[in-house]
């Protein structure tokens, strides 16, 4: 039996809240046709509207017992019938009848003015029947939504009929002796813009309400009300919800996603009322946040237009009051001082244009935009290009339906015909969805260049310098309004909504490694040269360079391999392209609510909720096991239904179901209210499932008790005291100026030198005044075409000098990220002086010219004998220190192959020209020199990168470039390309993943090595695993016990599984043609689960004995799982475990890592321990091989890479511990190579398609290192080792006689697994003694037969020899260092 909801459980509201009918009062209606028929038809008397009845969920009659909540219910409201008035009531109703509880934020006292907003007139003759919609905005901004729909009936009911027909629809009587006919409205109020829906469901009432008696008109409305408060809000996704209201089938899309607004409305008449001018002027009125008021002498247009143009500015939201209809009597309203939006009659346009100054002035017949005042609008004009672009695609949109649908057939059917206007709008909307956000991320684009995420500061006056002269003007307006704060507010914390995602998908491949830079950015010659092509750019060049991008990454200098496809794809968008996006409407799917039975009693209701479970289950039963997408929307509506019949338990499990599909449409506070409103032994009985356990701890932890964040967005300032380092390096990383820590403490040395460990505000206030203008004196660098030829289209210009000789001739010389070159005098001509790479000596001396000695800088260079000479007088010995430092920087870069070397010494070249600028002491350049960083290192460490690993290795990229220090890589994870083909082509690229710290996840694009992903966050915990899953979805395993899964399409993670306990270490991805995917998963409490990965459920689970499981493995057929001390190996139903005692156990050592070969062999390695152990598969009882890893101290991890197996850890180099990788020959069991790998130990490797290895380095240096894999053996590996013998024991069994360093123990245990994913059976623990199972001898160099594996499971645990069981050989290869070092335990 169904378990009765709680009444305080608060059920969430669905399409309706209430539905009311207004007209005049009955007593104004008597005498009314005698007045009328005295005066004549055309003094007909105004009436006032009240509120006639009110219909609000439940519906349910109190004699059917405890009332039945809708999907727009609360069971703690009262029950409600209608209200009337008093004496009304008494007439009509003898009964008694119930108080009304009105839901909040709906106003009767105004309603009636809102709904007759043209005032109430009783008609002579009939009218047609009208609609028009408000909005309606409680005292905390929520926002409710009516349509209200008008009809006349005749004011007797005699009159009502005549032949069977409408009075209006017969040829009978006039109207003169038809009497009057009196204005009534009904109209539904719901939390959501169902605009067009509700209109429809409207229109099928009123052909019911045209039919019926007076006294029936309640009893009709209440059906009507009783329907839609019945129909569920459908879920945000491509699911929409259809009912039968009969003529007509009424749809209610969906939202796109939790984050876009429900649209059921017609985007495009904004366009048809407005030239595309007017409708930027009417944007930017609202950006700017003015008092505007719209006019229009139709009162369903105010709403509707106005509604629009409230969607365009998605993903900003007017947070001012919105008021779209206004009656005659609140035109007082207009008065208001605030910002706010309203919309009125056009016969009050003269009326409010006199009356009120400041307003905007919206006629939306006229298609006008005026000002209240005498003079014109003072409107700042959009951003031209982000306008003229925004133009031009509004001009290529088919606005009109006939034309596109012009080559159809007529349809015969009305809900065909419907269906057909219905997938043109939608069309067309998403393309003006598109353009419209294209308009927003044009104009605000580049405000991301001027955050600081950390300190959450936005450097407000520096972005306003880099907008062009005629665009100050209308970011001046903006930047102060409320709406831009919020939207600060999102990009502060990394909201991935449209604006972000369309950014971030229509970058160019410039502007993509741009923003990966980790020095200041300067424009790039590419760009320079299109300002000059382009007049418009010429008009609006800007005045100094943007602020460094926040989010670096490092990118090679290089360009990419493969170029990305994007700028095709999207036409170009945000660089001027005036074509539309060619939108296709996302696919979308429809349920059909079943039908409402009446009388509306409870078991009526309960039978309508069978139904729709009914109907629900069977939907998904039909559904194709990977549309989870579909399959969750189902699992939420089901679960709210089955909340509606009070069955609290089935419903978590729906709920449960969809935590773990799509963790976005997840309500957590609808579960949290019914988990507290069970019973006792309900409660209980939820807990006692397992797969509820969690879902029920996760909600009821409140998140109200947490600090809340400080989402506060701080204005840049300058420092007003004196700073010590800690707020030194504060201040700067909200300048903007540079983000790395070391790198600020180094400038903080350099402006301190000499003098107490304090920077005064004037000194930062004069170096932050000199780093500025060094920026507008490179963005102000105008270089001839003829120079422009010279250069690289990434290159910037970083420093020029002032007009100095030089052996060349006069002119200025230029530092760009590559190279020197002289910008000539008279004729603006390129000398070229050299480039970094090509330099060999550079020297700062004097030169005797007459009298004097000037300074002078020589360059010598490897390709030319002549040596440059510049008399740089006093700059000479500030470029002597920079060309040096770029100079060590480059080598530094080619000898690492990291291009971030370059970027770092570029940030310290031009902190030292900020220096010496700020100083203007003897003492400056000294104060600078601490900068040198890179050529300081040059000369006291040795940089010579082996030659083993010079020419393994390839690239290096930096994923934690945007962060203030490096972060440890923890796990890598690399997907081929093109793994759905959903993907567009341009995001189909491969692409490496990788997991730093407390849940971010960085993706690169593995074509070219750049940023695809800045940050994708899965909790906030230790990342432990990863595993690419049906080519669409990476799982990624947690310390906090949760799976999370990412969409590779979307790059959002909206799925979670919490079935283990305990954190998860190993995700191991099984695919057959034969049956479904599957995945297996471990955490280090021995917990091993198989889920299905289409249903997302466990089919299995058994336990390990013991803890610290990190890792498992498939191999054929079986589960190989690493229990730190021990290897299991798993398949079928039975186990068979075999101990190792002896020695090994006095080192208290553990597996690290394990890899299974296909020629038959385990490899493993221990912690503490410097070698490789190698077991033969066919015979585990044989002692291993050994492979020493010369001068290692400690191993993290190791993979199978072809023939080679690359180890990565701690070793020794040049005398220093370094990270380091020892490459195996599988077949020989010798180092081919030992690559010195990173400053920081290797905590990961991952294999690129077998042609790549990527390693992750720790936290002191926190890069991926790309190597080359070199072309390994083919011959095939044999197994070779001492022979085994088997003897009989006492009660045992057959027991191999074992070497004497690996000693054996069996012991078996028999488990037999239920299908259900928590139960694990022990069939009973069998010791040696009573155990009559023994184990088949093996045959030599064979694996155990298909039969034998099938009938039972073989664990073998297996423990490393001791030390002091290694033969002597091993021993005497060691040195004395190695062999007396004692590495430590992990």
């Amino acid at each position: 039996m169904a378990e009765t909801a709680s009444q305080h459980l608060a059920l969430p509201s669905g399409l309706l809240e209430l539905c009311a009918l207004l007209g005049p009062p009955r007593d104004s209606l008597r005498g009314l046709e005698q007045v009328a028929r005295r005066r004549g038809s055309q003094s007909l008397p105004c009436l006032d509207p009240e509120v006639l009845s009110v219909f609000a969920p439940p519906f349910v009659s109190g004699a059917d017992g405890p009332p039945a909540g809708a999907g727009s219910g609360t069971l703690s409201k009262a029950k409600r019938r209608s209200f009337r008035k008093k004496r009304e009531k008494a007439k009509a109703e003898p009964r008694d009848a119930e108080d009304v509880s009105v839901p909040n934020g709906v106003d009767l006292l105004a309603l009636p003015q809102l709904c007759f907003p043209g005032g109430l007139s009783v008609a002579s003759e009939p009218k047609e029947d009208c609609v028009h919609f408000l909005v309606l905005t409680d005292v905390c901004g929520n926002r409710t939504y009516g349509v209200v729909a008008q009809y006349h009936r005749p004011l007797h009911d005699d009159y009502c009929f005549y032949n069977g027909k409408p009075h209006w629809e017969s040829s009978g009587p006039t109207a003169s002796t038809a009497g009057c006919f009196v204005p009534y409205a009904v109209c539904v109020v719901s939390r959501f813009p169902y605009y067009n829906a509700l209109r429809d469901c409207l229109s099928c009432l009123l052909v019911h309400l045209k039919l019926c008696k007076d006294f029936e008109v309640d009893n009709h409305i209440k059906d009507f009300a009783a329907k839609l408060s019945l129909i569920p809000s459908p879920p945000p996704g491509p699911l929409h919800l259809v009912f039968n209201m009969k003529p007509l089938q009424v749809v209610f899309p969906s939202r796109a996603d939790p984050e876009s607004p429900v649209i059921d409305l017609d985007l495009h008449l904004p366009l048809l009322c407005f030239r595309p001018e007017k409708v930027l002027q009417v944007l930017t009125c609202l950006l700017t946040e003015r008092r505007i008021v719209f006019f229009s002498a139709s009162w369903a247009l105010l709403a509707l237009v106005a509604e629009c143009f409230l969607v365009y500015l998605h993903p900003l939201r007017w947070p001012h009051t919105f008021v779209p209809v206004l009656s005659g009597q609140m035109l007082d309203f207009v008065m208001a001082p605030t910002s706010f939006l309203m919309g009125c009659h056009l016969s009050h346009f003269e009326e409010v244009s006199k009356e009120a100054d400041g307003l905007v002035l919206v006629n939306i017949d006229a298609g006008s935009v005026t000002s209240s005042s005498d003079e014109d609008v003072d409107v700042p004009d959009i951003p031209l290009l982000a306008a003229q672009t925004f133009v031009q695609r509004v001009q290529s949109l088919q606005l009109h339906r006939e034309l596109d649908l012009a080559h159809l057939g007529a349809s015969t059917d009305l809900n065909e015909g419907r269906t057909r206007r219905r997938a043109w709008q939608q069309r067309l909307n998403g393309q003006i969805q598109q353009l419209t956000l294209q308009l927003l991320v044009s104009v605000f684009r580049e405000v991301k260049n001027h955050l600081n995420y950390e300190h959450r500061v936005f450097n407000s006056e520096e972005f306003l310098k880099t907008r062009a002269p005629g665009d100050q003007r209308f970011y001046k307006q903006v930047l102060d309004t409320y709406t831009f704060h919020s939207f600060l507010k999102a990009r502060l914390s990394h909201r991935m909504d449209a604006f972000a995602q369309l950014d971030l998908s229509t970058q160019s491949e410039e502007d993509r490694i741009g923003d990966m830079l980790v020095s200041p950015r300067r424009p790039t010659m590419g760009k320079i040269a299109s300002r000059k092509a382009s007049p418009q750019r010429a008009a609006h060049r800007r005045m100094v360079v943007s602020m460094p991008n926040l989010q670096d990454i490092a990118v090679p200098e290089l360009p990419p391999r493969n170029a990305s496809l994007r700028d095709d794809i999207l036409g170009g968008c945000g660089r001027g392209s005036s074509s539309v996006l060619d939108v296709s409407p996302r696919p979308t799917h429809t349920f059909k609510i079943p039908e409402v039975h009446f009388p509306l009693v409870g078991q009526c209701v309960q039978a309508y909720y069978a139904d729709c479970v009914a109907l629900l289950s069977k939907a998904m039963s039909c559904l194709a096991p990977d549309n989870s997408v579909l399959l969750a929307r189902y699992f939420y509506l089901r679960g709210l239904v089955r909340l509606m019949q009070g069955q609290l338990l089935d419903a978590l499990l729906d709920f449960q179901s969809l935590y773990k599909t799509d963790l976005r449409i997840f309500p957590a506070d609808l579960v949290r209210c019914a988990v507290q409103s069970m019973a006792g032994p309900v409660r209980a009985q939820a807990e006692s499932r397992p797969e509820l356990r969690r879902l029920i701890s996760e909600v009821l932890e409140q998140p109200g008790e947490a600090l809340k964040a400080d989402d506060r967005v701080k204005h840049f300032e300058l420092p007003s005291k004196h700073m010590g380092l800690d707020e030194f390096v504060r201040r700067v990383q909200e300048s903007g100026i540079v983000r790395d820590v070391n790198i600020i403490s180094r400038l903080f040395e350099a402006l301190t030198v000499g003098q107490q460990k304090l920077i005064d505000p004037e000194t930062f206030k004069d170096f932050y005044t000199c780093w500025k203008e060094a920026e507008a004196e490179a963005q102000e660098a105008s270089l001839p075409a003829s120079v422009l030829a010279h250069l690289d289209k990434s290159e910037y210009v970083y420093k020029l000098s002032r007009s100095v000789k030089t052996s060349r001739g006069v002119g200025k010389i230029a530092m760009t990220q590559k190279r020197l070159f002289l910008l000539t005098e008279g004729k603006p001509g390129y000398v070229d002086i050299t480039t970094f790479r090509d330099l060999e000596e550079v020297r700062s001396t004097t030169v005797a010219v007459l009298f004097l000695r000037v300074p002078t800088l020589k360059i010598k260079t490897v390709s030319k004998k002549e040596v440059f000479e510049a008399n740089l007088k006093s700059e000479c010995d500030l470029w002597h220190l920079m060309v040096k430092e770029m100079w060590a920087g480059k080598t530094l870069a080619d000898t690492h192959k990291d291009p971030q070397y370059v970027q770092q010494a570029l940030t310290h070249v031009l902190l030292m020209d900020a220096v010496v600028g700020a100083l203007q002491s003897p003492g400056a350049i000294y104060a600078a020199s601490k900068l040198a960083h890179f050529d300081r290192m040059k000369s006291e460490v040795p940089t010579a990168v082996p030659k083993t690993t010079a020419e393994t290795l390839r690239h290096k990229i930096n994923p934690s470039a945007g962060e203030t220090v490096p972060q440890a890589v923890d796990v890598l994870l690399y997907t081929p390309g093109h793994l759905d083909p959903a993907e567009k082509v341009g995001d189909a690229h491969p692409k490496l993943w990788c997991a730093l710290h407390q849940g971010k996840v960085v993706v690169f694009d593995a074509s070219s090595w750049t940023l695809h992903q800045h940050c994708v966050r899965v909790g906030a915990s230790k990342l432990n695993c990863m595993a690419v899953v049906e080519r669409s979805q990476v799982w990624v395993g947690s310390e906090d016990s949760v799976i999370y899964i990412i969409s590779i399409h979307s790059m959002s993670c909206n799925k979670q599984l919490t079935d283990h306990r305990a954190s998860v270490t190993g995700l191991v991805v099984r695919d057959g043609p034969e049956a479904p995917s599957q995945v297996y998963s471990c955490s280090v409490d021995g917990t091993v689960l198989v889920w299905n990965v289409g249903t997302l459920r466990v089919t299995s689970r058994f336990q390990l004995s013991g803890d610290g499981l990190t890792a498992i493995s498939l191999h054929g057929g079986h589960l190989w799982c690493c229990t730190g001390n021990s290897i299991v190996v798993v398949s079928g139903c039975l186990r068979q475990e075999l101990k190792i005692d002896g020695g090994f156990q006095e080192r208290g050592t553990s597996f690290v890592a394990f890899q299974l070969i296909p020629e038959a062999q385990l490899w493993a390695v221990c912690s503490g321990y410097d070698d490789v152990y190698v077991w033969g598969l066919e015979d585990l009882a044989r002692p291993p091989g050994r492979v020493h890893l010369p001068d290692c101290s400690e191993v993290h991890c190791m993979i199978r890479v072809k023939r080679q197996i690359w180890v990565g850890g701690t070793g020794l180099a040049q005398g220093r511990p370094k990270g380091k990788i020892y490459v195996i020959d599988a077949e020989r069991r010798t180092v081919e190579k030992e690559l010195v790998a990173h400053a920081d130990t290797v905590r990961t490797l991952c294999s690129a398609e077998g042609r790549y290895v990527l390693s992750g380095s720790g936290a002191e240096e926190g890069k991926i290192a790309i190597w080359t894999v070199g072309d390994a053996g083919k011959s095939d590996l044999s197994w070779e080792g001492p022979q085994v013998s088997w003897i009989r024991g006492a009660d045992t069994g057959a027991v191999p006689a074992l070497a004497p360093d690996a000693r054996i123990k069996w012991a078996q245990k028999a488990f037999t697994f239920d299908s259900r994913p928590s139960d694990v059976h022990t069939a009973g623990d069998r010791t040696p003694e009573t155990s009559s199972a023994v184990p088949p001898r093996p045959r030599e160099a064979a694996a155990p037969t298909a039969t034998a594996r099938n009938e039972s499971t073989e664990r073998w645990l297996m423990r490393p020899p001791s030390p002091r069981h290694q033969s002597r050989r091993a021993v005497t290869e060691k040195n004395e260092e190695h062999a007396n070092s004692s590495p430590a335990v992990r």
